[in-house]
């Protein structure tokens, strides 16, 4: 094994960077995955020499790949290059760990049993006084991640400008949300953004038009890392000029969050200005608001124990929509997410199992700012690497390393789980999504989604809308009159060429399948309730 001694993953020399000459403040802030020889998984039932062999590959790897670095590196606008060396340093740490982990990062049978406290309810915490909410938000900071782009639901631009709903995109939303607290407390608390190289550009010309909202909005980028082939094992960039070849490179996932953050300046910011936690969601999420209560749980008078609890995941009640979604598990003694790349094949079943773990992780964070600094500082920010195979539209085959902001649980003292209510992960990852929240399910109360009073039951629907008419925003849009009551309804399957006219209810189970060359129709007015529409209905105007 190789160990690698500073934040550049130096096998020789201790006290140099093979990209450029950097600081001993650049090594500790980058050197964030533990000084000294990482630690492997499994167990290798293989001849030494092939053992040998394997190792002078994955030295002769890094070797390569350090120069092509220090290519990519000379290449960089001067004004950047500072920058670039940071990001560089630290995708060559991840790379060096991806090439010394082997087998799963989890052992099936060390998973212990969740202790009983591990996992609070979310009604056992209590409200605060509303004279306490004031001081408790000036210690709050907003996060959300607004890396992603809107192109698998057909759109250009950053996600969080599509409209969801009344016009208004996941990015007012989020900003209405904060002015009403900020509004009615009092309050200054900030929205962070993090941004990624895709969507920086089209953010900050969007951010105008919140100048005279009472928000204070920042905004930073996470790092961008080249994709590398995985037939050699290097990098498919050529120099860094990222938009005449935007391909590649890529966001390294939410779990660059942390080390971006501080780069960026504003952990230590906000420390300063004596903020104590962010709240960290996704920003496509749209029932991760600020939530008093759990606040009032880290800060308020139902603050429990002198220590600080350093980390919270929100997670939910899992159903069978949800069993690939990351779980909560109890593994060395530490809380820590467990995510479905990390099972062993032959645990795969035991994991979606609905008995066995109860709930999933929503992305919705909390986390305490002294405790990232000092975890990042102390370089002991060891979050899996998650392995993401692409193939790129020239057909080459590439890898991108990634890694997961909840993974980093594991990682602070004093982490507990939140169950709490399903209204609080409201994704909208498909058209099938933007159906719920666009309908009468819900209404918009200063930003927020609150579920209707008529609704019978808490759940959502489970609508599946077929990917070949559906897809797209624009062609799903085009498909209904308006969108349709449901109130009532359970499920709904659509598949095929269907649309729907104005004033259109679906209760109960609705099923509707036009086949291969066939048009449906549902005419206005039109009531389904626990039907099976087939074959093929047209309503032509006359």
């Amino acid at each position: 094994m190789f160990g690698f001694q500073n934040s550049c993953v130096v096998l020789e020399s201790k006290a140099s960077c093979r990209l450029t000459d950097v600081n001993e403040r650049h090594f500790k802030t980058f050197n964030h995955f533990g000084n000294g020889d990482v630690h492997v998984r499994g167990h290798q039932r293989v001849p030494s020499d092939t053992k040998e062999f394997h190792e002078a590959t994955k030295r002769d790897a890094l070797i390569r790949l350090r120069k092509d670095l220090d290519n990519l590196l000379h290449s960089a606008d001067d004004d950047k290059k500072a920058t670039v060396q940071k990001e560089m340093c630290g995708f060559e740490a991840l790379f060096h760990r991806f090439l010394q982990e082997d087998g799963p990062s989890v052992e099936w049978d060390k998973i212990e049993k969740l202790p009983q406290d591990a996992v609070k309810d979310y009604s056992s915490l209590k409200t605060p006084q509303e004279s306490e909410i004031r001081a408790m938000l000036d210690k709050l900071v907003v996060v959300k991640l607004n890396g992603g782009l809107g192109t698998s639901m057909g759109c250009h631009g950053p996600k969080s400008v599509i409209p969801v709903r009344n016009d208004l995109t996941f990015l007012d939303l989020t900003v209405q949300q904060i002015e009403h607290l900020n509004k009615k407390y009092s309050a200054n608390v900030p929205l962070v953004l993090m941004n990624s190289f895709n969507t920086d550009e089209d953010t900050e010309k969007v951010i105008r038009k919140y100048k005279g909202f009472q928000v204070q909005i920042y905004t930073f980028n996470q790092s961008c890392y080249p994709r590398i082939s995985r037939d050699s094992l290097l990098p498919v960039a050529k120099d860094f000029n990222i938009e005449a070849d935007i391909e590649a490179w890529y966001p390294p996932g939410h779990g660059d969050f942390y080390q971006s953050f501080q780069n960026s300046g504003l952990l230590k910011k906000f420390i300063d200005e004596g903020r104590d936690y962010c709240f960290l969601s996704n920003i496509d999420n749209l029932g991760a608001t600020v939530d008093i209560n759990i606040l009032n749980r880290l800060l308020g008078s139902d603050r429990q124990g002198d220590k600080p609890i350093e980390f919270v995941m929100e997670v939910t009640d899992k159903t069978r929509a949800d069993v690939k979604g990351g779980t909560l598990i109890q593994y060395e003694h530490k809380l820590r997410l467990l995510e479905i790349a990390q099972v062993p094949k032959e645990h795969v079943d035991d994991f979606k199992s609905v008995k066995t773990f109860k709930f999933f992780n929503t992305n919705n964070i909390w986390a305490r700012l002294e405790s990232i600094e000092r975890v990042l500082n102390a370089r002991t920010m060891n979050m899996e690497i998650i392995v993401n195979n692409k193939t790129l539209d020239n057909g080459m085959r590439v890898i991108q390393l990634e890694t997961a902001v909840g993974a980093a649980m594991k990682c602070f003292d004093d982490g507990i789980g939140i169950n709490v209510p399903r209204s609080r992960f409201l994704p909208v990852k498909k058209t099938s999504d933007l159906l719920l929240v666009m309908s009468n399910l819900y209404s918009l109360k200063y930003g927020s989604l609150v579920m209707s009073p008529q609704r019978m039951f808490p759940t959502t629907p489970l609508v599946k809308l077929g990917d070949n008419h559906f897809s797209k925003v624009k062609e799903f849009l085009g498909r209904f009159a308006n969108i349709p009551d449901l109130i009532e309804l359970d499920h709904l399957t659509v598949s095929g060429d269907v649309t729907f006219g104005r004033g259109v209810s679906l209760r109960g189970t609705v099923i509707i399948i036009a086949n291969h060359g066939d048009r449906i129709d549902i005419p206005a007015g039109a009531i389904l309730e626990n039907k099976i529409v087939s074959g093929n209905m047209r309503i032509l105007d006359h």
